[in-house]
């Protein structure tokens, strides 16, 4: 185990442990807003690890390395899962010679770090603990046989769960249940996203995202929601594409009148060094907003530095949603650097005529664009004057750019086991990847 988190951990057994479980539990509501404790283990050998708990009352144990820890939790409804995994072998990035399948059905291949999927391609790490190398990513294992879901959490140490950016899991599930939730992640029924709810259902024959079939005739069938315009789709088998699906490269207007949407609007570019604080609604005089899906993000910084200076976390909010209006309360910074953002958003899912108006109203100062107008392209305004903060209408979006569908037939097994997954790219740099599905030669 690494020093300092040996000691942080005798500072749970003091007594933080009883207050953080007492805290995550208040917040538990069945059905509706579920919370399982949770605890990151550093290890130079094995690589950090997470283990997450079903229990609500679950106690810590006392443990000296993640085998011991795993030994610990032999028994207990409790799943321990590598994290950024990409590193250095030795040097916190994952042994894949200690990965067990049953306490660890899934594993993280995107966080805040970078992403691991395998050693090319977008977010590359660059945290000081190392680059990005073969040996740990989810290619490698899946070349070696390993069977695990996929999946993409924060590590957001500025106390924001959840960060737009920093990585989501998507599950598959039919309710908001503890059961429901903790069967789909034992059942590897899951997806991992950068930030945008990127919906990835993948099946071949009669199997979803996680499972193991027989047959040599594989009946694929993808079809993908996003919230932005798709760049392109892959389905990838053994690690390599069988095929690309690819999106308009600017999104062609629709022809009818009323159009569904989507539409993102953002907050922020910032130049002082203070949060603004931005309150009022988007809205809408004519159609129907079906949904407003946040885009919020914590403090910009990946772990607390001595002697540096972060800004406090503070907590966004859509304080209500009609069919016509959403109330906002959000928190912008200005972006750290020129190749992070820090801005605040949301995404409107709409129907609405051409000729509707979109509308923000936020601290004092309004803008309206036509629906028509913003899917001829982007509109930004600053609030103050050049060099203020800003708001931005994305261009809107049509259905037929944010959704592919798509049917395959592969005849060819390569190996006894073959594994398929399904990629997806948005122009707008967001990514989304489904579980494998795992297919044995008949």
């Amino acid at each position: 185990m690494i020093d300092y988190h040996t000691g942080a951990f005798r500072r749970l057994r003091q007594g933080g442990w009883e207050q953080y479980v007492a805290t995550t539990n208040t917040y538990n509501r069945e059905g509706e807003f579920l919370t399982f404790l949770g605890y990151e283990c550093h290890s130079m050998e094995h690589g950090d690890h997470v283990a997450l708990h079903y229990d609500p009352d679950a106690p810590l144990p006392e443990c000296e390395s993640i085998p011991h820890l795993k030994e610990q939790l032999k028994g207990r409804k409790a799943f321990v899962t590598p994290h950024h995994m990409g590193y250095t072998g030795g040097y916190r990035g994952y042994n894949w010679g200690c990965f067990e399948p049953t306490q660890t059905p899934f594993v993280e291949m995107y966080s805040r770090h970078g992403l691991a999927e395998n050693d090319q391609g977008d977010y590359n790490y660059l945290h000081d603990m190392g680059p990005r190398q073969w040996e740990g990513t989810i290619q490698y294992g899946l070349d070696q046989g390993h069977k695990f879901g996929i999946m993409g959490s924060t590590d957001q140490h500025a106390g924001y769960p959840g960060s737009y950016g920093d990585g989501r899991i998507g599950l598959l599930a039919p309710s908001l249940s503890r059961d429901a939730i903790w069967n789909a992640l034992a059942n590897r029924q899951m997806c991992c996203v950068t930030g945008d709810k990127i919906r990835i259902d993948f099946r071949i024959n009669d199997a979803y995202m996680g499972d193991t079939i027989r047959g040599n005739s594989r009946r694929i069938y993808v079809n993908v929601e996003g919230e932005s315009c798709i760049d392109y789709v892959d389905i990838v088998k053994n690690g390599q594409t069988v095929a690309r699906l690819s999106g308009p490269l600017t999104p062609a207007a629709p022809e009818e009148e009323k159009v569904r949407c989507k539409v993102k609007v953002e907050f922020g570019w910032n130049r002082e060094e203070k949060y603004v604080h931005w309150q009022g609604d988007l809205s809408i005089d004519k159609g129907v907003i079906h949904s407003v899906t946040p885009c919020f993000r914590g403090a910009a910084y990946t772990s607390p530095q001595e002697n540096e200076t972060q800004f406090e976390t503070k907590v966004n909010r859509i304080l209500s949603v009609t069919d016509r209006k959403a109330e906002l309360d959000m928190y912008s910074s200005k972006n750290p650097n020129t190749l992070t953002p820090a801005m605040q958003a949301v995404i409107l899912d709409v129907t609405m005529p051409r000729d509707g108006n979109i509308r923000s109203d936020f601290n004092g100062r309004e803008f309206t664009h036509t629906l028509g107008e913003l899917l001829q392209g982007s509109r930004s305004h600053f609030m103050n004057g050049w060099l203020s903060e800003a708001i931005l209408f994305n261009r809107a979006m049509p259905e037929s750019c944010f959704t592919i569908e798509h049917y395959l037939e592969d005849t060819q097994p390569q190996k006894e086991t073959d594994y398929y997954y399904v990629r997806v790219r948005q122009r707008n740099e967001q990514w989304g990847w489904s579980s494998p599905i795992w297919v044995e030669k008949s």
